[in-house]
């Protein structure tokens, strides 16, 4: 973390979990495929479903975004008892969550489908059943993403990879088996997705238990550290809360559009559905190099390493570009390949060729903001990023969603998401900037302090 060329360590760090969030984007993509065969009503009840789903997804990445800048500032402070600690707390933030989503899944995901399907009765139980299995069996996808984190922390971003994977390939397998009952298994149709999205999150964290306790020799889960620490716990809040924040914005954004598009018609949720996880190709690899460069940028402030630190933002910076640049122009050139692969029917690509194309071009600057926002959190400046989200998705996406709306077009919607962009972008250079201008650069801290 310290000693190794930037360039090489950004590579080492993001790398296995670039190609870890390709898989994991592989698996949304195959999941909503297989759900597509039964017919366009599954597919949007997926789509109503992801909102609630996005919430708890982004509950275990934000509260992980938390843990893992907080152990890597320690360790980089080269005090492990209190990494240790860290650790452990955010094993029992893991578990609260867990307990959260498993009585949501009893009492509210049905009156949450029921709001977003016009009372289409069909796409409403699809939705519901979908949905109450993963936020009742989301144990699994906490515990993993909690391990993962602690992983990636201390540098073993390959493991972190090897997880991710596992537990995708397990669902992209099982999809098919449980979905349509092949090789003898029942034939359990929407359900049959989540239940293999729920034994795949299950594998993962099984795995990442076990690379914790068999190679991550800098931490050491200790039982005695599970018992609430409340210094601890608001340290990683105080980091994780605002990521959580941003994504349980960008859910009730998700919602809010899904109301918009469901007067146009339930084609045009699904193509929204669509786009989501067609866009995670693009923006995946991007979420990889920002849990690679987050613990750098951590551990080098912690360690009072100025020009590491900045070097690693500029080459993420650089990076994501490249990335969104070749985004940008698939969703130009094959627009309608993409939407087949989801059995699009032609008021599919009707309402989906220029939605992919008119939303791509927002692409080239949600690269610079998605590295700004991670370079806030790492920074500590967590509430830096919510107020880029919000100003993007609540302030102007939904606004110019509902007006945009209001001239009965439905190709004019998808141009809200260009204007929003273009804000967050001025947000996003504003706030990061500041964040720098802010930092200690004071002497590092005594080696030999204790705890606080």
């Amino acid at each position: 973390m310290g000693v190794m060329p930037v360039g090489k360590l950004l590579l080492n760090m993001s790398g296995p979990m670039i190609a870890a969030m390709l898989v994991q984007a592989l698996y949304n993509v195959v999941d909503s495929m297989f759900v597509a065969r039964l017919n366009e009503d599954a597919l949007t009840a997926l789509s109503l479903a992801f909102p609630m789903q996005n919430l708890m997804i982004g509950l275990g990445t934000g509260l992980g975004v938390g843990i893992n800048a907080m152990i890597a500032r320690s360790l980089g402070e080269r005090r492990v008892d209190l990494a240790n600690r860290y650790a452990m707390q955010g094993l029992l933030l893991a578990g609260c969550s867990y307990l959260l989503f498993l009585l949501l899944a009893f009492t509210v995901v049905e009156p949450f489908i029921a709001a977003q399907a016009d009372g289409i009765v069909r796409i409403a139980d699809y939705g519901t059943v979908y949905l109450t299995i993963c936020c009742a069996g989301s144990a699994g996808f906490f515990a993993q993403i909690t391990f993962e984190r602690l992983l990636q922390s201390t540098g073993r971003a390959m493991l972190t990879m090897i997880t991710q994977a596992t537990g995708a390939l397990v669902n992209i397998i099982l999809d098919p088996l449980l979905i349509f009952g092949l090789w003898g298994l029942p034939q359990m149709g929407v359900a049959g997705a989540a239940v293999a999205t729920v034994i795949g999150q299950c594998t993962a964290a099984g795995i990442g238990l076990a690379f914790n306790l068999k190679w991550n020799h800098e931490l050491h889960l200790q039982l005695r550290l599970l018992r609430p620490h409340k210094e601890s716990l608001l340290q990683i809040l105080a980091i994780g809360v605002p990521s959580v924040l941003m994504v349980a914005i960008g859910s009730v954004m998700t919602f809010c559009v899904n109301k918009i598009l469901i007067v146009f018609s339930s084609t045009a949720v699904a193509v929204f559905g669509v786009y989501f996880r067609l866009q995670s190709f693009v923006f995946m690899p991007i979420f990889g190099l920002n849990n690679g460069l987050v613990p750098i940028v951590s551990y080098n402030y912690g360690a009072r390493k100025q020009e590491r630190m900045q070097r690693a933002i500029r080459l993420s910076y650089i990076t994501a570009e490249c990335i969104m640049v070749a985004g940008l122009l698939i969703f130009q050139l094959l627009p309608a390949q993409l939407l087949l692969i989801f059995d699009a029917s032609e008021e599919m690509l009707a309402i989906g060729v220029p939605a992919l194309r008119i939303i791509s071009f927002a692409f080239l600057a949600a690269g610079i903001c998605i590295v700004s926002s991670s370079v806030c959190q790492a920074l500590g400046r967590g509430m830096y990023s919510l107020l880029i989200s919000f100003g993007r998705q609540i302030v102007v996406l939904i606004p110019s969603a509902f007006l945009l709306a209001q001239l009965h077009v439905l190709d004019l919607v998808w141009f809200a998401w260009l204007i929003a962009e273009v804000v967050s972008l001025a947000l996003s250079l504003f706030y990061v900037r500041r964040a720098i201008r802010k930092l200690d650069w004071t002497a590092l801290p005594d080696a030999t302090k204790g705890e606080s």
